[in-house]
């Protein structure tokens, strides 16, 4: 295949910011393998940042994911909250398994929606929740890094994303946390397939399809390594389909929301880093279709 990996053990700078609990380091350290469509279940304690949220809407209740980023708030995607009502809104942390035995609860005291999100194009997706009681880090629970401000994720480095969201496009969901590896998609490649992509947006896949986040993936984390600590570059946004050759998914890019994620979060900042390479690159080569999209959310009704 053209698409095997090829580590370039490269030495990115890399600047910690701020981090008042150590960030993207599961104190677990366990290994990553490579639904989330075409990954595999991942381990107990792999994404101690991951968070479930389960959210009250007309007719239903809908499922999104989140990251944790300090002991006390939420990052999400700003398409999963039709309001910012708190009423009946739920997150579960420390799950690799639905209700599992590390599983921990908690409602939501605010809902803070982008005042700038837009949709379409689903510019500036993202979104904070603040917690009604802080949680208490251990081996299940624990903050992701975020991108700082300038950080760069060069076209082919190595990301994971992960959610319990449906194995394929229209399936159902997942009762185990899933975890699959995409190499990131610079956006000049990706306007071929997204005309309207814009610099608040990056892109992960790769071409031939096959792995991709999925409806009720939305609002969870795209990481990346980077000197042992993992940095989440992006927040599952939108797709045409899933996992479909040529239309890699679309994520909101976090670095640049540091100065609005900073003004909004009370108490301990999140660990802000700033990323100018990477650690694994993928000898990935990009080939899209210009082809009109029909965008699909990626979160999910039941």
């Amino acid at each position: 295949s053209p698409f095997s990996e090829v580590s370039c053990f490269a030495k990115p700078l890399l600047q910690v910011l701020l981090s008042p609990a150590v960030c993207g380091k599961p104190p677990l350290n366990t290994k990553v393998g490579s639904r989330i469509v075409g990954g595999q279940a991942a381990a107990a304690g792999a994404w101690p940042w991951q968070v479930r949220m389960l959210i009250p809407v007309t007719g239903g209740t809908a499922l999104c994911g989140g990251s944790l980023i300090n002991s006390q708030w939420i990052l999400s995607a700003a398409h999963c909250f039709s309001s910012t009502s708190t009423s009946g809104v739920v997150v579960y942390l420390g799950e690799t398994v639905r209700n599992g035995p590390n599983s921990v609860s908690r409602t939501v005291s605010r809902i803070i929606v982008h005042p700038n999100y837009n949709s379409p194009p689903k510019d500036n997706d993202v979104a904070l929740l603040k917690l009604t009681s802080p949680v208490t880090f251990n081996d299940y629970i624990s903050p992701v890094c975020l991108a700082a401000q300038g950080s760069d994720f060069p076209s082919g480095t190595t990301a994971w994303v992960t959610g319990f969201g449906t194995l394929s496009s229209g399936g159902s969901t997942s009762s185990t946390l899933q975890e699959v590896s995409v190499p990131i998609v610079n956006n000049t490649q990706c306007r071929v397939s997204y005309s309207f992509l814009t610099s608040n947006m990056m892109c992960a896949g790769l071409t031939e399809g096959g792995k991709d986040s999925c409806q009720g993936d939305s609002g969870g984390p795209l990481v990346s390594k980077d000197h042992n600590r993992w940095v989440q570059a992006g927040v599952v946004s939108f797709g045409y389909g899933c996992a479909l050759p040529n239309f890699p998914g679309v994520y909101t890019r976090v670095s640049e929301y540091q100065s609005w994620i900073s003004s909004q979060v009370s108490g301990a900042q999140p660990g802000f880093v700033t990323s100018s390479g990477s650690s694994s690159i993928s000898a990935a080569h990009f080939i899209y279709m210009a082809v009109l999209p029909v965008l699909l959310p990626i979160f999910f009704f039941f």
